[in-house]
């Protein structure tokens, strides 16, 4: 089952059920439109979703525009996950190599405030590069999508766009580099987590365009991550409460070489098995 986000004409945004060409509305018994975040929070989401759904008022993709598909979710992300992500780390910044290389193989991972829900665009929304920085990457991460009791309820694509010239110059400067406006893509649904692939069989795949051609393109495996969901998870609800829930970005390994940076009007396309594609221009701030 896909969740999605989503606004028909002058109404607000709501949830629905995406079934491949087609849009199913979520309502409760009165009619009322059902929130993204009702259905996280719910006991079992998939009941919730088989006895809200609406399917006399579906309607075709095209009739929809897509919205991210958060409500009052924190976004957060994990780093190093990846050896790849370790290598690119270590290579933008010098001075704190040997930071990136232990936190790689400590038990503690890297986890960092990323986004609230204002800073996130959906599909085919615009993702922005700072004004302030001149080497700009997309980040393709597996998402976790996580209720108020700190379960796994869904999967989602997210893209952690971030300043590698900024963070490299300093990594206490990492908030800089990575929280601004539309700093974060997510979408383009949220796949329950039991209709998702088993994790080894997760496949990610990016392409960059540029004038209408692929200038990078790229794929990892989740079988490349040296972290577990539950090992992530863990760490970050230590001491820590999500009232509306939340998301984990993963981590990265796909990595553009160090002479590639974005450009305005850049597509970004990144593919997840089980989940489908999120696609997203660029603009500059």
């Amino acid at each position: 089952m896909k969740l999605i986000r989503y606004r028909c004409g002058s109404a607000g945004p709501m949830a629905g059920l995406w079934c491949d060409d087609r849009v199913i509305p979520l309502q409760d018994a009165g009619g009322r439109a059902v929130c993204l975040e009702e259905v996280l929070e719910a006991p079992v989401p998939r009941e919730a979703i088989e006895r809200w759904q609406c399917p006399e008022a579906s309607m075709p993709v095209e009739a929809i525009q897509w919205e991210p598909p958060i409500d009052r979710q924190e976004v957060w992300a994990a780093g190093v996950t990846y050896k790849r992500s370790q290598k690119a780390r270590m290579e933008e910044s010098t001075a704190a190599a040997s930071c990136y290389d232990r936190v790689y193989q400590s038990p503690r991972p890297e986890l960092f405030f990323k986004a609230t829900p204002h800073r996130v665009s959906g599909h085919c929304q615009p993702l922005r590069i700072r004004s302030d920085a001149s080497w700009n990457v997309p980040e393709p991460e597996l998402t976790l999508v996580i209720n108020s009791r700190k379960e796994l309820v869904g999967f989602t694509i997210g893209n952690d766009m971030s300043s590698r010239d900024i963070e490299g110059e300093n990594p206490l400067y990492l908030p800089q580099a990575k929280v601004y406006d539309q700093c974060c893509g997510l979408g383009p649904c949220i796949t329950l987590a039991d209709a998702m692939p088993p994790p080894e069989a997760i496949g990610i795949r990016m392409t960059i365009e540029r004038g209408g051609k692929p200038v990078f393109q790229g794929s990892t495996s989740i079988r490349e991550m040296a972290r577990t969901f539950s090992e992530l998870i863990g760490w970050l609800s230590r001491d820590n409460s999500f009232p509306y829930g939340a998301f984990l970005l993963t981590g990265t390994g796909i990595v553009p070489d160090s002479d590639f940076t974005l450009r305005p009007g850049d597509w970004i396309r990144i593919q997840i098995d089980g989940i489908g594609e999120l696609a997203n221009p660029v603009v500059q701030g």
